[in-house]
């Protein structure tokens, strides 16, 4: 099974890298492929340019200008997140891959006004992320990031599973708890 890792987050000695390096090794020691996308360090521009936009409908060029990333997403039948919630969003970065590659043709076709999924061979998803704040900040928050995730992700793949792990209050967090939160992590990568 070939997975791909889409990982965001600018600090290479991040709580979030720590996260992404378990995940990856845990992949790996279970032989998976894993296709790992690090948007930083790839520089993946999140912008959407005026000619993205205007050809956003045109499934015949639409996909060119991400080309490679659209590649990379049809490949995988395991979609991997690891990001941090910052302002109940995902970073800028990752939400500009959803924007600039998820377009028509490729996450989901749109006929007649009515949208049908179209990366369902993607059938596992998984996302691992910390939230500065506790779970009831982002409950009354609306917690975007896990609706994306479960709803939108999950509509476009149909996944046979979807997990979201999450530790809340990282600003107040200990080291026990982000050590409990690795092991739970480790746990989920030998199930997945």
């Amino acid at each position: 099974m070939r997975a791909l890792v889409l990982f965001a987050h600018p600090v290479e000695d991040s709580f979030s890298a720590a996260l992404h390096d378990l995940v990856v090794r845990q992949l790996n020691l279970r032989g998976w492929d894993v296709d790992d996308c690090d948007l930083y360090k790839e520089k993946f521009s999140p912008v959407v340019t005026a000619h993205e936009r205007r050809i956003y409908h045109d499934e015949s060029a639409n996909v060119a200008p991400v080309q490679d990333y659209v590649d990379r997403l049809r490949a995988a039948s395991a979609l991997i997140l690891i990001f941090p919630v910052w302002i109940f969003g995902f970073p800028a970065i990752l939400k500009g891959f959803f924007d600039r590659v998820c377009v028509p043709g490729v996450a989901f076709k749109l006929e007649n006004g009515k949208l049908s999924p179209n990366l369902t061979q993607i059938n596992k998803i998984a996302a691992v992320t910390t939230y500065g704040g506790h779970r009831f900040r982002a409950l009354a928050a609306g917690d975007p990031p896990r609706k994306i995730v479960t709803r939108t992700i999950g509509f476009y793949c149909q996944p046979k599973k979807i997990r979201y792990l999450a530790l809340y209050d990282m600003n107040r967090t200990t080291i026990q708890k982000r050590e409990a939160f690795l092991r739970r992590v480790s746990d989920e990568m030998d199930r997945f």
